[in-house]
């Protein structure tokens, strides 16, 4: 039986970068020493902060933030998925991209969120993700060891035809780090997720952010429930609703084989007549 151990951390960030990278050193660490092949860690990871501090705090990728990342893929020998890191950007906005490191702590991979979440939810301030980030343009998966990861970021997740692209270059695991709104969160999370694992038969690993955030008298908060799904939509390894912490789940490839074998709706699809 091949499986691929993964870990997902779950994390509230702050304005205080430095905070947040010891946390996320610290969580990276138990990660691979509970045997994670793959540490995943959420969106926003470095800063969570006033949106008008983002470009003041990106870096390049590779820069400051993945290297200290990668120093802890290095000596302990695991592939790191940072969730959501600030990438600086030449338009005075910047990148929310997602970085995979391999066990040498190289960045062998990057994903720029291409959905931005632009919204007006009830009892808050309009967020408006386009005026500080720029939207990526590119579909990304990588292969690590017998697995291809398929990356996204958060409100990608809204847009199934972006996971159906992923699945169609191969993706067996569908990484979606998160920073999700607890007002849609509560009802729309896990269908959401459910709904990407079943329809494209893949793992669907999700560490997400969690806590209140921002200016109090704004009431953010994020969803937590980090979890990790198998292709059959059932859930693996689930984090509470509050707090920082490492949650395994093992993923078994040849029972997703088996299953794409004996319920073949992948090959089902007729594109001649459907998008």
């Amino acid at each position: 039986m091949r499986q691929v151990r993964v870990a997902v951390c779950q994390m509230r960030s702050t304005d205080d970068v430095e905070r947040n990278l010891d946390l996320a050193e610290r969580l990276l660490t138990e990660a691979a020493e509970g045997g994670a092949e793959l540490a995943t860690l959420p969106e926003y990871l470095e800063f969570m902060g006033p949106v008008g501090r983002r470009a003041e705090v990106a870096s390049p990728i590779p820069g400051p933030v993945t290297d200290r990342l990668g120093a802890v893929a290095r000596e302990c020998s695991v592939w790191v998925l940072a969730g959501g890191v600030l990438e600086t950007n030449g338009d005075g906005r910047v990148y929310d991209t997602s970085a995979l490191l391999d066990s040498f702590g190289e960045v062998v991979a990057t994903y720029r969120k291409i959905h931005l979440f632009d919204v007006e939810l009830p009892d808050q301030p309009p967020i408006r993700e386009s005026d500080s980030i720029t939207p990526g343009d590119e579909m990304v998966t990588y292969r690590l060891g017998e697995v291809r990861l398929g990356l996204s970021i958060c409100y990608d997740v809204r847009f199934p035809e972006l996971y159906r692209g992923l699945m169609a270059q191969g993706a067996q695991v569908l990484c979606v780090p998160a920073q999700f709104q607890h007002t849609t969160g509560r009802d729309h999370w896990h269908t959401l997720l459910r709904a990407r694992a079943i329809e494209n038969q893949c793992f669907v690993v999700a560490p997400a952010q969690w806590g209140l955030f921002g200016d109090p008298a704004e009431g953010r908060r994020s969803y937590g429930h980090s979890l990790v799904l198998d292709p059959w939509g059932r859930m693996l390894v689930e984090a509470p609703e509050e707090g920082d912490g490492v949650w395994f789940a093992d993923l078994d490839l040849d029972a997703q084989r088996a299953l794409r074998r004996s319920f073949p709706v992948l090959q089902h699809r007729r594109l001649g007549v459907t998008c």
